[in-house]
């Protein structure tokens, strides 16, 4: 259920015939040497605070990217002045540097950012010129057992198994995209409970992807953040619940035909 890539990848896209597509910016746990040998944290801890697996339920979406870098190394989904966790107060309060990183090296981690959203430009440009509009599914997690492993989880009331971010978008313009897709994840059960679906109340959706993608494509592209609650697996082991992601995979392809419905309806 993980992927692999090589030492040196940035990023996989899998271009398609399609004006769906989905990403998982949080999935990769590789690190450049020059990072990695000024690291404090060891893989087991950067892992909890990555978003693996997330690559797999987008298997079926036409259109897909994968970075594969660590958040630790850059965090795509924050903008340039905070995408490198200089302090423990951008990064959950973990002291992530042995030594503070030199300012050239933070650079080049910078210089990825800035190449990245130049490559999710150009993409979507290609996909609404010939569509006229798209949906983009930003996949992340998020840890819902955070004072450890034996230790109470974060109250259901404040942890859906599914949170849905619409901060950045026009709401009102793409309801008829948003909707149906949320009432399409919540007609699934896994181990005969309903899929607990909801919006804007662990996060709203306010990374810098769906930002990017609205104030760049405001007329053209709608774009989702989606954050799976780590029920899908062991936060604390990094081990997976291989039903759990099976179920959360088979949702996303079963929306697929909901969003591209939902796109002819605002056409």
């Amino acid at each position: 259920m993980a992927i692999h890539a090589g030492s040196e990848s940035l990023w996989s896209v899998e271009r398609a015939a399609s004006p769906l597509i989905g990403t998982a910016i949080h999935n990769g746990h590789a690190l450049r040497d020059e990072v990695s040998s000024v690291m404090a944290l060891d893989g087991a801890q950067r892992l909890r605070e990555e978003d693996p697996f997330t690559e797999y339920t987008i298997r079926d979406v036409p259109n897909r990217v994968v970075f594969h870098r660590s958040r630790f190394e850059i965090d795509l989904n924050r903008d340039a002045p905070g995408a490198v966790y200089l302090r423990p107060d951008q990064a959950w309060g973990l002291k992530v540097w042995s030594s503070q990183p030199e300012g050239a090296l933070v650079g080049r981690s910078l210089d990825v950012h800035a190449a990245y959203y130049a490559m999710l430009q150009q993409l979507l440009s290609g996909i609404a010129d010939e569509y006229g509009q798209f949906v983009l599914l930003d996949i992340h997690s998020y840890n819902h057992r955070r004072d450890g492993p034996g230790a109470a989880p974060t109250p259901e009331d404040k942890a859906p198994k599914i949170n849905i971010g619409t901060f950045s978008m026009d709401r009102e313009r793409w309801a008829h995209v948003v909707d149906p897709f949320i009432e399409s994840l919540r007609s699934y059960s896994l181990r005969g409970k309903s899929m607990d679906v909801r919006e804007n109340i662990a996060f709203q959706g306010r990374g810098e992807q769906t930002r990017f993608v609205h104030a760049n494509f405001a007329a053209t592209g709608c774009a989702i953040a989606i954050e799976f609650k780590k029920f899908f697996m062991d936060e604390w082991t990094g081990e997976p619940d291989a039903e759990a992601l099976q179920a959360l995979r088979a949702m996303i392809t079963g929306s697929l035909p909901v969003l591209l419905n939902g796109l002819k309806a605002t056409a």
